[in-house]
């Protein structure tokens, strides 16, 4: 048992005499330099102990191929939401497109695509903005929660679509703009359906064309 501890004790002694020496040079160079009027702020604010990495601007290995050509460039596409206070209404705008989302409740009594008393001004609102844009083409698409059959769903946000969009005709009367009317049931939510709030939030009837105008 002896032998086997003496062993183990040489081994070890080289690791730590090295560890100790290195923590003692750096010791003695934190001193001198303090001594020399070096920095001694908080640490980890010293300067690097090596100098900078030296970068050759003549180097092959830097420059681009023959015939290479850098792409294009491109702007990224910026995303702006803007909501009521309510959610009963969102607008988005990228570089490309304006979305108008309207909800169910606003337009339609529960489980009807018979637009009520509100929804006219807020139809008439998204078609101020189709005027000012001027569209070749208008999406409009209807979405419902998760509630009930997948079948009934989409009979229901596609009659949605269509009423909407007849209001959208009637004030536009711009026989060059086309729609594009689907309705997709309780497929691409927004919003969580395991909650109520969620669910509403599904339930709308989105109004998107490309963006031509600032």
């Amino acid at each position: 048992m002896t032998n086997t501890r003496s062993r183990s004790h040489s081994r070890l002694a080289p690791v730590l005499t090295t560890a100790t020496l290195l923590m003692a040079a750096n010791l003695c160079g934190a001193v001198a330099a303090h001594a020399d009027g070096g920095p001694s702020g908080p640490s980890g604010t010293e300067p690097s102990a090596s100098a900078p990495v030296e970068i050759d601007p003549e180097d092959p290995d830097l420059k681009l191929p023959e015939h290479a050509a850098l792409a294009a460039p491109k702007v990224l596409d910026i995303k702006s939401v803007v909501e009521d206070q309510g959610g009963a209404e969102r607008r988005e705008d990228t570089n490309t497109d304006v979305t108008f989302a309207l909800q169910a409740e606003v337009l339609f009594a529960k489980d009807s695509a018979r637009l009520g008393d509100r929804a006219k001004s807020r139809i008439e609102a998204v078609a101020g903005e189709i005027k000012k844009q001027k569209p070749h083409q208008v999406r409009v698409f209807g979405f419902t929660d998760n509630l009930g059959t997948h079948e009934h769903g989409v009979v229901l946000s596609e009659q949605r679509a269509d009423a909407v969009r007849d209001v959208l005709a009637r004030e536009l009367k711009d026989r060059d703009i086309g729609f594009d009317v689907r309705g997709y049931a309780e497929q691409y939510p927004v919003s969580d359906n395991s909650t109520e709030d969620g669910r509403r939030r599904n339930r709308r009837v989105e109004v998107a064309f490309p963006r031509t105008r600032d």
